[in-house]
């Protein structure tokens, strides 16, 4: 495994510090969006974080104006956190979660097609338990528990997913699953939606605010990069509920349907330092589950190639 400390991305720094007062007004914000969300099983959804870019709080939504407000309203916070809400940037926009190459074979690569016969979404990158087993990760609202994955041509069985955590099942602000019961390596593909290429995966770490050169591979874009992690506390709320912290990634070609549980790295010539997998985006901005999050949540280390 290579040192995660040598990663390309280390050096990076958020171009603006973000206040301790925006940081409480955001928390705040997302305990509220999170509350009313539990609540009323909500149609519409919610993304906020701190921008790096610029300091303020951006909350993108497709909620009323009405119920926008009263979500962001703070009643006896400080005048410094009232200050930091005046200046938040609200951008009427729809986040989704529902992501609809395309024929591997084992051992299997992140980055690649799966299917349930009626979901697709994309593999992310290989782990192992204590015992050594191997896995492939995914995003957990793909499939059910138990349920049988393929490729998405269907050719080879993918394997059995378990150990789903996702807000909507275990309660859990998390959005993550692991397939097992087939061979899985550590690279990933790289390349066009139809690209045999791949490079190995090398370490796994944390993401860094200001990062600008992050990428990501699916089944629906191939691969992307020129991503910028706008934060790595953020929170996404979609139909399957709110997940946090969250990287949040802007810049480039973002993701799209299927693309969902495609990983999310740095990369040089070495090859891949994991720092989470594809788990919701909008038209503007794409959201990230945290390698971080991942690793304690599920008991497992990264599998290098």
């Amino acid at each position: 495994m290579a040192d995660d400390s040598l990663a390309p991305d280390r050096g990076a720094q958020p171009k603006v510090a973000v206040s301790p007062a925006t940081k409480l007004a955001l928390a705040a914000i997302q305990k509220q969006i999170a509350h009313y969300v539990a609540t009323n099983d909500t149609k519409y959804t919610f993304a906020s974080y701190a921008d790096q870019a610029t300091g303020r709080i951006v909350l993108e939504t497709d909620a009323p104006d009405g119920v926008v407000s009263t979500l962001t309203d703070l009643p006896g916070a400080a005048k410094d956190q009232d200050q930091a809400v005046s200046q938040m940037q609200v951008r009427k926009t729809t986040t989704t979660d529902v992501f609809s190459r395309r024929d591997d074979s084992p051992p299997f690569y992140g980055g690649g097609g799966i299917s349930n016969g009626s979901v697709l979404c994309s593999s992310g990158y290989t782990v192992q338990n204590s015992a050594g087993t191997r896995f492939m990760v995914t995003a957990g609202h793909c499939f059910a528990n138990g349920a049988t994955v393929t490729t998405e041509s269907g050719r080879y069985t993918y394997g059995t997913v378990s150990n789903r955590h996702l807000p909507t099942v275990t309660n859990e602000p998390i959005d993550v699953e692991l397939i097992g019961g087939q061979p899985y390596t550590g690279r990933i593909f790289t390349g066009d939606v139809n690209s045999a290429t791949s490079i190995p995966v090398v370490a796994a770490g944390t993401a860094y605010e200001g990062y600008n050169n992050y990428c990501h591979s699916g089944r629906t874009t191939g691969e992307n990069c020129g991503h910028t992690a706008t934060s790595i506390n953020g929170q996404v709320c979609t139909q399957t509920g709110c997940k946090s912290p969250v990287i949040v990634f802007q810049g480039g070609t973002l993701t799209q349907g299927g693309d969902s549980g495609s990983p999310f790295y740095a990369k040089d010539s070495q090859g891949a330092f994991i720092r989470g997998h594809v788990i919701a985006g909008s038209n503007t901005t794409s959201y990230a589950e945290p390698w971080t999050v991942v690793a304690p949540t599920l008991g497992v280390s990264i599998v290098t190639g």
